[in-house]
């Protein structure tokens, strides 16, 4: 396939490096001048379980110097910025370009929608873990896997495609047609994780070592959870509370997005996970206490990275 991601930060650049060494032709496009050079010029230092190595061939550049139409259009930028991206890289969606949101929170597919009919948008959720250690260098280690369905609920032929090439490539796709309940599984593991992690500046390994962190991660999922069921969704707990256990015992080192987000003094997608989910509980009667004390607590941190006036 002929792959282009928009957003090739620390989880852009770990998919199109597997899919590149699978064989598929893809183009990484960012605004991070330092690691578009690095990667042009010395190629992408993957490190995974299964070793480091330098993936050769990737395209690498900016929004507007890319060209050639993609079969797949992946975004992975962040949700705040997800329209402002489109808008960069209109002139790449041809008639037949299916476009992918793996991305975090809720309300991208409504934002890409805009550009692309809803019959060639595909959404889904990942749990691989990825650090973007420095410039053209991504490290991933644990276990992870793809949902994805198309947005519009039917059975595309591109599916088992993007299913087929994910697979091969080592990132373990399947079809979900609950995707949505995937979606609201993985907002509620952000939640708990992310922002732990991003308010205390703890990895998940350190969160998962105290049994008092432990036992709040699982209240925030539950909360987050009873909010996706009062909206009819039906999210599987056990499960998610089981995925949560299982990357606070095996992504020890990991660094979420958003505290690596905070860290560099950026913004975070605080609004599009618990933002969303505020709202949402609000509309339905669902109280979220914590949910809304770490919303709170995060955009202080992000107001508090800020130079002072």
């Amino acid at each position: 396939m002929n792959i282009s991601i928009v957003g090739a930060g620390a989880m852009g650049s770990f998919f199109g490096g597997l899919l590149a060494e699978a064989g598929h032709a893809v183009t990484l496009i960012d605004v991070n001048e330092a690691h578009l050079s690095a990667i042009q010029t010395q190629g992408l230092l993957l490190d995974t379980d299964a070793g480091q190595r330098r993936v050769q061939g990737l395209r690498a550049c900016r929004p507007h110097e890319a060209a050639e139409l993609p079969d797949l259009l992946m975004v992975f930028t962040k949700t705040l910025h997800t329209t402002q991206a489109l808008l960069g890289v209109r002139h790449l969606i041809g008639d037949r370009t299916h476009v992918l949101s793996l991305q975090n929170g809720l309300g991208n597919v409504e934002k890409i929608t805009e550009y692309v009919p809803i019959e060639r948008v595909l959404v889904g959720v990942t749990t691989w873990p990825a650090d973007l250690v420095g410039p053209g260098e991504v490290h991933s280690h644990g276990q992870g896997g793809v949902r994805l369905m198309s947005a519009d609920g039917r059975d595309h032929v591109l599916i088992a495609t993007v299913v087929t090439a994910f697979s091969d490539a080592g990132l373990l796709a399947r079809k979900d047609e609950a995707v949505w309940c995937a979606i609201w599984e993985k907002v509620a593991f952000n939640a708990a994780l992310n922002c732990i992690c991003g308010v205390s500046g703890s990895t998940v390994g350190q969160v998962g070592d105290l049994a008092e962190s432990r036992v709040l991660a699982h209240a925030v999922v539950s909360e987050v959870l009873a909010v996706a069921q009062a909206h009819g969704i039906a999210v599987k707990p056990d499960a998610v509370h089981a995925t949560v256990d299982h990357a606070l015992d095996h992504h020890k080192n990991h660094k979420p997005s958003m505290l690596q987000d905070l860290l560099a003094g950026r913004a975070t997608e605080i609004d599009a996970i618990c933002g969303s989910v505020l709202r949402q509980g609000r509309s339905l009667g669902v109280a979220t206490p914590l949910t809304e004390a770490f919303h709170a607590l995060v955009r202080l941190k992000e107001a508090s990275s800020r130079p002072a006036v």
